[in-house]
C-alpha cells in the first residue's frame, strides 16, 4: 500500500506530460566558423557550457593540413592564455591527432565550461614557401608561410520529428473535508477526453472507506440505492475497499463515458468526523487541437 501512496505522489509533481509520440531529437546544422591557422597555432572555438548531467558536443572538421582537436575546461584554458609561463598546460580531453577531415564528438562533465581548441600540426622549419618567398625588412628576410584553412561546422541537438505536441497537466476536480455520513458521497465531475486518461485519488478518513470510479448511471443507483454498490464495484477495476489513509492512480477511456467517484463508509457506526477526498485529473493545456489528429 505504501508502493500506491509512493506512486501517486510522484505522478502529483509532475507539472506537464507529453503526448504518446515522444519527440525525436538529432544533431542539426548550427553554423559555420573558418580560421587559418600558422603552423603551431592554436585556435579556440565554441564555449560549451554542459548542465548538471554533463553534455555532448558534435563539430564536422575540415582542414588542408593535418590538426589536433581537444576540449579543455575554459577556465584552465584563459589562465594559461594569460600566463602560460606561471600555469601548467592545460588537461585536454577527448584528444584526436592528425585530422583532415572527421566528425568530432566528446561527452562533456558537468557544471565545467569547455572550450574546443584546434592546433595546426606544422611546426615553422618545416613550412611551405609560398608568393613572393621574402619580404624586405629589418634583420634577415622572413618566409611566407601557407596558412592552414581550417573549417568547423557546429551542430545543435534539436527536435525534428514530433516537435509541436498536446501538453498535458495535472488539475484539480475535487478537494474538500466533507462531514461522515451513511449516504454515499458522489462527485460527478468526469468525462474523459481521450484514452489512458490519468485520474489520481486521495483518501483520508477517520474510518475504513470504500472509494470507487464509476459510471454516472451506475453512481446514481448507488445513491439512490447502496445496497447496489457490491453489482457496480464488479463492473470497474477502479476501486479501493476498507481505505483510510491512501493514494491511488487509475485510467479511463472515452468508451467509458461520464465519471462519478462514489465514497462510502464501510462501517455501521458513523462518528461525527470529516473525510477528505481528492481527486485530480490529467487534462490538455495546450496545443488540444492536435488530439483529433
Amino acid at each position: 500500500m505504501k508502493k500506491v501512496c509512493m506512486l501517486g505522489l510522484v505522478l502529483l509533481s509532475l507539472g506537464t506530460l507529453s503526448l504518446a509520440q515522444d519527440k525525436v531529437f538529432d544533431w542539426v546544422r548550427a553554423s559555420d566558423e573558418v580560421s587559418q591557422l600558422d603552423p603551431a597555432d592554436y585556435h579556440a572555438g565554441r564555449v560549451y557550457r554542459p548542465g548538471a548531467d554533463g553534455g555532448g558536443m558534435h563539430v564536422d572538421i575540415q582542414a588542408r593540413r593535418p590538426v589536433t582537436i581537444a576540449m579543455a575546461f575554459a577556465s584552465d584554458w584563459n589562465a594559461w592564455q594569460q600566463h602560460p609561463e606561471s600555469q601548467a598546460a592545460p588537461e585536454f580531453r577527448c584528444l584526436r591527432e592528425h585530422v583532415t577531415s572527421t566528425t568530432y564528438e566528446c561527452h562533456m562533465p558537468p557544471n565545467r565550461p569547455m572550450v574546443l581548441l584546434i592546433r595546426d600540426e606544422r611546426t615553422p622549419d618545416r613550412a611551405i614557401l609560398t608568393g613572393i618567398g621574402v619580404v624586405l625588412g629589418r634583420g634577415a628576410p622572413r618566409q611566407f608561410i601557407s596558412p592552414n584553412e581550417v573549417m568547423v561546422t557546429y551542430y545543435s541537438w534539436t527536435c525534428v520529428q514530433n516537435c509541436i505536441q498536446a501538453e498535458f497537466q495535472w488539475f484539480s476536480l475535487v478537494k474538500e473535508k466533507y462531514e461522515l455520513t451513511s449516504v454515499p458521497k458522489i462527485y460527478s465531475l468526469l468525462t474523459p477526453e481521450r484514452d489512458g486518461q490519468q485520474v489520481n485519488v486521495r483518501v483520508k478518513a477517520p474510518i475504513p472507506m470504500t472509494i470507487a470510479l464509476l459510471p454516472s448511471e451506475l453512481a446514481d443507483q448507488v445513491y439512490d440505492n447502496p445496497a447496489t454498490l457490491a453489482s457496480a464495484l464488479s463492473k470497474t477495476s477502479c476501486k479501493q475497499r476498507g481505505v483510510q489513509s491512501l493514494s491511488f492512480d487509475c485510467t479511463v477511456n472515452l468508451a467509458d463515458g461520464r465519471q462519478s467517484l462514489v465514497v462510502v463508509p464501510d462501517t455501521a457506526k458513523i462518528p461525527h468526523k470529516k473525510a477528505e477526498i481528492q481527486l485530480q485529473t490529467v487534462k490538455c493545456a495546450a496545443n488540444c487541437d492536435l488530439l483529433n489528429k
